[in-house]
């Protein structure tokens, strides 16, 4: 049985509405990708495609604490930021079945989506690239004075990649206003975070202690709780817009494989079993509603029903929406 979220007494400081709000958007991605997954099985979807499932706390918790002048960046398990973003999921299913409707024209696809009108600068498809474009939007956020922070998502796996620690070196140099959300899943592809990443135990992934070289502050925090998630953002927030970087390392667990074409078998069908029925971020925020009295059970089935139908219509239409026009191969393209 899943525990209620944030027993820590964290769900105390949010109202209903609040609460509700978190679960209706976790519950959207966790949908999304249930059948961006089925249509890419029907070959609707080329290419890669990264799903989220089990991670959805995660964004959710971060962008529900960010302001409007903020911005995020992140890497290529990117569909539930945008949704996070507000950006409608027919948008989203369209742009990675290569469609006209989609958010880029269909010339981003599952790895490369991108709103910088929602202040989204995309997801990217090499490891850690993302760490130093972030690095620079928070620079700009510094040079314009505009008193916003950037959001910088990257995993465990892109923890070990050089360019993340040049980044931290020139954020605590300039003190720039970023906050670096490591979320750790465990696996870096398919190899446990414990063969791969030195300096962590089966204790603890101190992965966010590296800033400490830089001067740079982090914590852990339970990315399976968006309660805590978005708790420990707004704590921190304050501390990037004035005094520079800071790096949370949310500890959170996907569900599905790498990718779509990973079987994922380098763990056990247990495993992933006791993390579904013991640590769901989902289940346990339905459990924290119903105890809080803030919502019924019925009432929460009746959400999930309407967030089903909603994203079998977003497939629909990413499915029926028309492929680019063929002048657009030579469109946008930089010459």
């Amino acid at each position: 049985m899943t525990k209620p979220s944030s027993a820590n007494g964290v769900a105390a400081s949010f109202s209903a509405e609040e609460a509700l709000g978190l679960f209706h958007k976790m519950l959207q991605i966790r949908r999304f990708e249930e059948r961006a997954g089925q249509i890419y099985g029907m070959g609707v979807i080329g290419g890669f495609c990264h799903l989220y499932v089990g991670q959805e706390a995660v964004v959710v918790g971060v962008q529900s604490a960010l302001e409007a002048h903020d911005s995020m960046i992140t890497g290529y398990r990117e569909h539930g930021h945008m949704l996070a973003c507000d950006i409608e999921p027919e948008r989203v299913m369209a742009e990675l079945a290569g469609r006209a409707a989609g958010t880029s024209g269909g010339k981003g696809g599952s790895m490369h989506l991108f709103a910088p009108e929602k202040g989204f600068f995309g997801g990217h498809g090499i490891v850690g690239a993302q760490v130093a474009l972030g690095t620079g939007i928070a620079l700009r956020h510094r040079y314009e004075g505009t008193g916003g922070v950037c959001a910088t998502f990257f995993g465990d796996g892109a923890a070990n990649q050089g360019q993340v620690y040049e980044s931290f070196n020139m954020a605590a140099l300039w003190r720039l206003p970023v906050l670096y959300i490591i979320e750790n899943n465990r696996y870096g592809m398919g190899t446990s975070v414990q063969r791969a990443a030195a300096g962590t135990s089966k204790d603890g992934h101190r992965l966010w202690a590296r800033g400490r070289a830089y001067g740079i502050p982090g914590e852990e925090v339970d990315g399976m709780d968006v309660l805590a998630v978005r708790n420990a953002v707004l704590k921190v927030l304050a501390h990037c817009r004035k005094k520079g970087p800071y790096i949370l390392e949310v500890e959170t667990y996907r569900y599905r494989g790498h990718s779509m074409s990973d079987p994922a078998k380098y763990r056990t069908k247990e495993e992933v079993q006791e993390m579904r029925e013991q640590h769901d971020a989902i289940e346990s925020m339905r459990a924290t509603l119903i105890e809080q009295g803030w919502a019924s059970e019925q009432q929460l089935k009746e959400m999930d029903k309407q967030v089903r139908e909603q994203m079998r219509k977003a497939a629909d239409f990413a499915t029926q929406a028309p492929l680019p026009a063929e002048e657009e191969l030579t469109s946008d393209v930089y010459a």
